[in-house]
């Protein structure tokens, strides 16, 4: 059988239907031993495996809920919501307290938060 080049292949590919191309991609795979599956990008800006720059810092509920109006007064503080706004967020939980700040200033807004009383996650 005569070897065929480059352009010649790629020529009878223009002329093949969507169903005979995707027979071709299986038989291909089978053949081969691999997978036509495109890879998965990583987000902008996160090298793969690699931790997030920024964070978010959000209230999801109350250890103690005698501790509410603590919670209330921290939060209140750290976003600068007048009372009955910050008093609906924490009605209403759960609440971002902080989006895209670094760790560090993530693990003292959750220290601050969670000495108050609240259950605080970061992500």
């Amino acid at each position: 059988m005569a070897k065929l080049t480059k352009d010649e292949i790629i020529e009878s590919l223009k002329e093949m239907t969507l169903v005979e191309l995707n027979d071709l991609v299986k038989g291909i795979e089978e053949t081969f031993g691999v997978t036509a599956a495109a890879p998965v990008a990583a987000a902008p800006g996160v090298a793969a495996g690699a931790e997030p720059a920024t964070v978010t810092v959000k209230i999801t509920g109350l250890a103690d809920p005698t501790k509410k109006v603590a919670v209330l007064k921290v939060y209140k503080e750290i976003t600068g919501l007048g009372l009955m706004d910050a008093k609906k967020a924490i009605d209403a939980l759960p609440a971002t307290v902080k989006e895209d700040i670094k760790k560090e200033e993530a693990a003292e807004l959750k220290k601050s938060l969670e000495e108050a009383g609240a259950v605080v996650s970061v992500a």
